[in-house]
């Protein structure tokens, strides 16, 4: 990434993206911000212009909307400076899955993975033409552990995770860095906006510490950053784990424990 490309940042408005749009201002990139809350957006992208002089463009859209998805879409495709993509918005549900409607399921679905796969998609052919630029997919912790009760929220966790590691291996080899970033709870509106309590979560982590310590692991180019974790050999050790699984895999044998007794 050139120190004077674009970075577009979704669910910019608030929160993880807001902090993200100003680390990479005051770093000397331009600013490509989408989310909903055109007000919003504005204020801050203002706000931005005045303190960094950083060229800021807004583009007011829902990302579960097919229509502005399409034109972030096209932005991506078309604008050459925009080497970062942080696939940032997303949404919880609260409760447990039987109480939470299928609509309600389906818009969650839309945006943490639908919207996510289609911009990096949008974005990626590009990069690589180009043998450069980074995408940044914002995770969780819970697509670690179903034990966090959030079933449906963390499936779509885990599928950032997983389409993470797939494009790295696809495109790094390419000069495209993929990072996967996966805060723990983080002080922002996506509780309110689920109906969770935050004074009931004392542990959260500040948004500015979560982006800072995200930027750290993005400077390192690490594939998966956790910020939460103080130890990294857990993560090393999972991941090592995964592997000799997958290594212990045979194809075209059904395991002992499998077979009928004769």
């Amino acid at each position: 990434m050139t120190s004077h490309s674009t970075v577009l940042v979704t669910g910019a408005s608030t929160g993880i993206g807001a902090i993200y749009a100003e680390r990479f201002a005051r770093r000397g990139h331009g600013l490509v911000l989408v989310a909903r809350d055109k007000a919003r957006l504005e204020a801050l992208a203002a706000r931005l212009r005045q303190e960094t002089g950083a060229a800021v463009d807004i583009l007011v859209a829902d990302l579960t909307q097919p229509g502005d998805l399409a034109a972030v879409e096209t932005r991506l495709r078309g604008d050459a400076s925009i080497e970062t993509l942080i696939n940032n918005a997303g949404a919880a549900l609260s409760g447990p899955f039987v109480d939470q409607s299928t609509d309600d399921v389906a818009r969650l679905v839309t945006l943490n993975t639908t919207a996510l796969v289609r911009l990096a998609s949008a974005v990626a052919p590009r990069l690589v033409r180009a043998g450069k630029g980074a995408i940044v997919n914002i995770g969780s912790v819970v697509g670690l552990a179903p034990e966090f009760g959030m079933s449906v929220y963390g499936a779509t966790k885990a599928f950032v995770l997983f389409l993470s590691q797939g494009l790295s291996l696809e495109l790094a080899p390419q000069g495209v860095y993929v990072q996967a970033v996966l805060p723990a709870g983080t002080r922002t509106e996506i509780w309110a906006r689920a109906g969770i309590d935050t004074q009931a979560m004392p542990d959260l982590m500040g948004v500015e510490d979560l982006v800072d310590a995200a930027l750290v692991g993005f400077d390192r180019r690490e594939l998966v950053t956790i910020p939460p974790l103080h130890d990294p050999a857990r993560w090393e050790a999972l991941n090592t784990a995964r592997q000799a699984l997958v290594g212990d895999l045979r194809q075209a044998q059904v395991a002992p424990r499998y077979r009928t007794a004769a």
